[in-house]
Formats: structure tokens, sequence, C-alpha cells
């Protein structure tokens, strides 16, 4: 176990640096005016003006012309198959340059695993269809949603209540998906469904995948889903009625659909995590900073020692889930059984930035809670982690109950 970072890794983290300072940070600076006010970011429903996504379709092209669109994609699929290790450190060394709010970077130079680009789950696709519809992918010029969640069915998956029946050569879909990030932009939907009512009260199955253009008659995105102080987002609402899609586009095999949306679900949660540890290392990098300069009682207040435990207790935090997430990816790529693990690091490293984020605020004081850092929206944007991908609630049951059949290691 070498956790060596190879030096060609490093050399796309540094040619992925150099293409957010010398191209996407000075287009962020041209149009400032219209980033740096969520007013003018979204419309009135909640979603990114045209002007606004026009900008990231932009960024994302680029990104795919220069090749890092498609770094993490599995090379089965076009991708680079650089793997799980170097996902995270590459994750990792993003988000500690640009820190959060950043509509031109976050998900667009790099895409969510699951959601964008060539995702884990486009392996499961029909070789034909995902042909057809592969230049566009990996070129940016089209995205994707990822539609599991439900109003009553988010880490209950079982209990989901969106139905697909067999007709003929085809598969008509009827149901309704919440939560779903980039829905209300993308082109393509890839969507699960109970297929098999018997097997899904089992939690034996029962789910199948399928995958379908967004303009396909029936499918619609009625409303957009603002969290957490933000006038708007990238989180849509999912209405299917009737929609039919040819069983050519299903996902995977017939009732298998978890298996598979877990394929890119798992990816999507360590690279959630080493965003987390990229985030809190960029949080503790300001608290380091002002510290020395900002002085009380004649001194900076670095010297103070209630200051110091708060920059320690941010780097310890940080220390552990880089360890953390370290060993997991290297599980992962090692083709180890993992889900003890997987869940370990995604509710410890969301959960170890919201306090990084939490003390870096308080050694700012007044300043932290302004808008000018961007602290504040770091903090708010990392709390919101806790709960996609799987609850931290629903993470420790997942390690609770490896625990209780046996799966008793943490280092192997």
């Amino acid at each position: 176990m070498d956790f060596t970072i190879p030096s060609d890794w490093v050399e796309i983290g540094d040619s992925l640096i150099r293409f957010i300072d010398r191209e996407v940070a000075p287009l962020e600076h041209e149009h400032r005016g219209l980033l740096h006010s969520e007013r003018k970011v979204y419309d009135e429903r909640g979603c990114y003006v045209p002007q606004v996504l026009a900008l990231r379709k932009q960024v994302r092209k680029r990104s795919a012309e220069l090749g890092f669109y498609t770094a993490l994609g599995p090379e089965a699929i076009g991708g680079g198959g650089l793997g799980a290790q170097a996902a995270a450190y590459i994750q990792e060394r993003l988000n500690a340059h640009v820190g959060p709010s950043r509509h031109l970077i976050q998900t667009v130079v790099l895409p969510s695993p699951f959601t964008n680009g060539l995702t884990p789950v486009l392996r499961h696709l029909d070789r034909a269809v995902l042909e057809q519809h592969h230049e566009a992918i990996a070129s940016g010029d089209k995205t994707l949603c990822f539609g599991l969640s439900e109003p009553d069915a988010g880490s209950d998956v079982f209990g989901m209540r969106t139905r697909a029946v067999r007709d003929g050569d085809d598969w008509v879909i009827t149901g309704t998906k919440q939560w779903i990030t980039n829905a209300p932009y993308a082109d393509y939907a890839m969507v699960f469904a109970v297929t098999d009512e018997e097997k899904a009260r089992a939690s034996k199955g029962g789910i199948t995948g399928f995958f379908l253009p967004t303009d396909t008659p029936g499918f619609s995105v009625p409303s957009v889903i603002p969290i957490m102080g933000h006038l708007g987002a990238d989180l849509g609402i999912v209405t299917m009625e009737n929609v039919r899609v040819p069983d050519s586009h299903r996902i995977g095999p017939v009732d298998k659909g978890l298996s598979v949306a877990l394929d890119g679900v798992n990816a999507g949660r360590l690279s959630m995590a080493a965003s987390c540890l990229g985030l809190a290392r960029w949080a503790l990098d300001q608290a380091l900073e002002y510290s020395k300069v900002r002085k009380t009682f004649g001194q900076p207040i670095a010297e103070h020692q209630a200051v110091q435990i708060m920059l320690a207790e941010c780097a310890m935090d940080i220390y552990a889930a880089k360890s953390m997430i370290q060993h997991c990816a290297w599980l992962v790529d090692q083709g180890r059984a993992a889900t003890k693990e997987v869940s370990i690091v995604k509710a410890a490293s969301t959960e170890a930035a919201g306090r990084v984020f939490d003390r870096c605020i308080q050694v700012h004081g007044g300043m932290g809670l302004t808008n000018e850092l961007r602290l504040e929206e770091g903090y708010r944007y990392v709390r919101t982690l806790r709960i996609p991908d799987g609850t931290s609630e629903i993470q420790r049951r997942t390690i609770a109950k490896r625990l209780l059949a046996g799966d008793t290691a943490f280092w192997a």
C-alpha cells in the first residue's frame, strides 16, 4: 500500500489548476456582475438564467476539449479511467484551490461521477444506444440527470412509487422523482422504477434503470428546489406520465437496477468526500492567513491559545478525512469490497468539513459571517452534503449492518 502521488496525477492536477486560473477565472471576472449576485444568476423560477447556462456550457466544453471533463470516466466507455485514488486526489486539489461557490467550476470542469459526463452508470447501457449519444455527452454539449430519489423514497430506495410496465418492445414509466441534481437543465435522464412489486416489497430487487431524452413526451420538470439560503438551484422535481422508453434503453438487467445505481452512487460518495476534504483545506488556509494579520489585545490572534486550538482541531479533522479517503480509494482501485468503508468516508468527511468551516468562521469573527469571504456559503454548502447520496444516518446504518455481519476489519 503506497500513497505516493504518481507524477502523472500531479501533472493533471497542475494542468487543471492552470486551466482554471488562465481561462475560467478571467471569464468569472468578466462576468462578475452576473455571477456574484444570485438575483441575477437565477430567474424567478429559481433556474439559472440563459447567460449563466451558456457560460457553464462554454467551460464544460472547453474542459472536455482539454481532457479534464472525461478524465475520471471509465476507460471502457471512453473516459480517462484514472481510478478512485486519482479522482480523490484531483477533486481534493481542485476544491482546495478554488473554494466554494464558483458557478463555472464546481460540477462543470469535473462532472459529478453519477450525475453527468461519462458516469459509470453508462457502462450498463446498450452499446449501440450509448454510441448514439456518446459524443454529445463526452463533449459536454449535452448533460444528464440521475433519477433515483422520490418524495417518499430517499434513503429507503425500495419505497419508491415510480413504476415501469412492459408494453411490447417498450416500457411505460409513471411516477415522480425529487431532489434530482441537474434535472432542470439535463438533456438525458437516467431514471429508476419498480418493475417487480413483489421483489421490491421484499427488498430483493425489482428495480430497473432506464435512459431517455428529457424531451420524451410525458417527461417534465415542473419545479426547482432552492435550498439553504439560495434563490435558485440545480435541483428539481421530475414527473413522468406514461413515458414510453424502448427496452433497448434499459440500463442493465431487468430488476437489477439498484446495483447499477449504486455503481454510480458509490463513486459519487467518494468524490463528495474528496471535495469536502479540499474545501476544508481551503477554509483552514483562509483561517490561518487571517489569524496572522488580525490583531486583538496588541497581538495577532494566532498567538491566542483559543484560536490555536481551533486551528489544530481543523488539522486533525482534515488529516483523519484524508487518511480515510486515501485508504478507501485504494480498496476500490484494488477491486476489494468497500461497502463499509465508503459509508464511513462519506459520513465522516461531510461532517468533518462542517466542523472545519464552523471553526474557521469563528476564527474570522464577524467577518466570517459576511458573504465577502465565502466561508458562510461554504458552511451552508457542506452542511447540505450530509443528506444527499445517503444521509449520515443511513451511512451509519450500513456501517453497523456490515459490522454485525462480521466485516470488522479496518485496514486490509
